[in-house]
């Protein structure tokens, strides 16, 4: 198929789409109907090679992309004790390492739009790959404690970056396949996420060091750069054919957070996250303190992530399809209402059930994800809401596991946790209902 693109509006730093440039998105597209280009004569486009053969190598780019998205965050979890020897990381500084990501996500994600008003995506995914490849590298060859921080900083700035960039990246070049290929990245990012959480510290015994088993990770990244520099020679090679006088329009501001759907966007998502967060890091310790073994307890954490690879495939699609998403955030609320309250009342006899809802319900991310790109009309709206949505979700998220940890410690037991995370889903429930409704960003002005 024909991968239509963005239109030839530039993205601010603050999400702000301005005047057109001259300068595409990514190379072998063609703008879209959906922006009414300014008075003056639009740039001639470059000759490019097939825009077919463009689509599919951007489709290629954005499934590695995935894969790497969570894996440097899952390992790293998986070998944390193990890290803490190896370096004597203290205490505090153990903390910083496990909230590095969300706090990585929701600053440098937000720097995302501004990038991408300077820059191809495909030149701006180049860097953001070879950051997360030489952050990788360089965090397993080091013996200082403040430069492993420093040096994961780095690989989490390219995740960031990625992060922000996928939707936009669907709504660019597959407008009317955006349940599906949605639905494939996010089932790649979840495969990526449970085999690196899952094989993490098999890979450090084989090898008999922690740092084998989370530098072999680095290759993988460095895999996801290959397709992304093709693309980037393309851009530069359009860029340099291009008509030096760009379009000049009147500038169409794009502010996700002077909007209430921008808002409900960012609320769904770190709500959304929070409950992801606060499950990932606390459900085997649920488990066990019901009686489970430690193993038993870890197998039936990977349930939820084993199960969540189906579901990140067909909830996109599913959203995709329909006219509203009332149906589907009510039926993702009941399912998660379930899970929670069974853990909280039977945590031990019904265990696999309560997984499988827990599994359903956290299909709230990948339905997420879908719904950036439906409803913005451009990708330059889809950049804007996704780095807004995402960078103040992602702040919002960091409370989770926090809080569910000081009111485990205070109470001693679950029922306090469960019962936050049980508001944190009205919250979200809520949120949900306003996104729900078909509208689009650029319109909320």
């Amino acid at each position: 198929m024909t991968p239509p693109s963005a239109s030839a509006e530039a993205v601010a730093a603050d999400g702000t789409a301005t005047a057109p440039v001259a300068e595409p998105l990514l190379a072998g597209a063609t703008p879209t109907a959906d922006v009414t280009p300014g008075p003056a004569s639009a740039a001639v486009p470059a000759r490019t090679p097939s825009p077919a053969t463009g689509g599919a190598l951007v489709l290629v780019g954005m499934l590695l992309v995935a894969l790497n998205l969570r894996a440097a965050v899952t390992s790293l979890g998986a070998l944390l004790d193990e890290v803490r020897g190896g370096l004597a990381l203290s205490g505090a500084m153990a903390g910083l390492v496990t909230t590095l990501p969300t706090i990585a996500f929701a600053g440098l994600g937000a720097l995302t739009p501004w990038l991408v008003r300077r820059y191809p995506p495909a030149r701006v995914l180049v860097v953001a790959m070879l950051a997360l490849t030489v952050g990788q590298v360089l965090r397993v060859a080091t013996d200082s404690a403040a430069v492993f921080v420093l040096t994961s900083a780095l690989a989490l700035a390219g995740i960031a970056v990625a992060n922000i960039l996928l939707p936009m990246l669907v709504k660019q070049h597959f407008p009317h396949r955006t349940g599906l290929v949605t639905g494939a990245y996010t089932m790649s990012l979840t495969i990526g996420t449970t085999v690196a959480a899952a094989s993490a510290v098999p890979v450090a015994h084989a090898f008999g060091s922690w740092r084998a088993g989370l530098g072999v990770w680095a290759g993988l990244a460095a895999v996801a750069v290959l397709p992304w520099v093709p693309l980037a020679l393309r851009a530069r090679a359009a860029r340099r054919a291009a008509t030096p006088t760009a379009a000049v329009a009147t500038p169409t501001r794009i502010r996700p957070g002077r909007t209430r759907l921008g808002w409900a966007m960012a609320v769904y998502f770190g709500a959304q996250s929070l409950s992801g967060y606060a499950i990932m890091g606390w459900l085997a310790q649920l488990f066990r303190d019901a009686g489970y073994a430690p193993e038993t307890a870890g197998l039936l954490l990977a349930g939820v992530t084993a199960l969540g690879v189906p579901v990140a495939l067909a909830m996109p699609t599913l959203a995709g399809r329909l006219r509203t998403l009332r149906p589907l955030v009510l039926s993702l609320t009941v399912f998660s209402t379930a899970s929670y309250l069974g853990l909280a009342l039977a945590p031990h006899g019904l265990a696999p059930l309560w997984v499988l809802l827990l599994a359903l319900g956290q299909g709230a991310f990948p339905m997420i994800l879908t719904t950036i790109g439906l409803r913005a009309r451009t990708a330059e709206g889809t950049v804007a809401l996704s780095a807004f949505a995402q960078s103040t979700g992602y702040v919002i998220a960091a409370l989770g596991p926090l809080l569910v940890g000081i009111l485990y410690e205070a109470t001693g037991g679950w029922t306090a946790p469960i019962g936050f995370l049980l508001v944190a889903l009205v919250v979200q429930t809520t949120a949900g209902m306003v996104i729900a409704r078909p509208r689009y960003i650029e319109d909320e002005r």
